[in-house]
């Protein structure tokens, strides 16, 4: 019966510790492709899944004192996964605000647009529409 429960033990502990290795993976996967437009707008280019275990790595890119009065964060290679992403998006986007710049949100995936619907009574962020583009068809 001992024999059982250390068997037991020993498994939640294995699944533990693969949990957080995959989750320290997953931190080293976000980047930032970062630049500066004709306009002087900073641009982030976001890759990689934006979640609980990212938020640290991810709010580390940015750098709010030295970005000029506009940012653009581009999500199109990235997802915003769950409310701690969420939460994470809201402090950047206040910090920004204290510094008062002006943080726009683009291409986000339409599962992102309705975590941010549901938490719109806890944050404030400015989203920039995607277009809707038609096909021309000929004839």
């Amino acid at each position: 019966m001992l024999r059982i429960i250390f068997l037991i033990i020993a498994e939640g502990l294995d699944l533990l510790l693969l949990n957080k290795l995959l989750a320290l993976d997953f931190t080293k996967r976000i980047r930032a492709r970062k630049y500066v437009d004709e306009n002087g707008v900073k641009h982030y280019e976001i890759y990689g899944p934006l979640f609980f275990a990212s938020t640290t790595a991810f709010a580390e890119k940015f750098d709010i004192l030295n970005d000029p009065k506009e940012v653009i964060i581009d999500f199109s290679e990235s997802r915003v996964v769950d409310m701690s992403a969420i939460e994470a998006l809201n402090k950047l986007t206040e910090r920004y605000q204290k510094q008062n710049k002006k943080v726009h949100l683009e291409h986000l995936s339409p599962d992102c647009r309705r975590l941010l619907k549901n938490a719109e009574t806890l944050i404030d962020v400015n989203v920039i529409e995607d277009p809707t583009y038609n096909v021309m068809l000929n004839g």
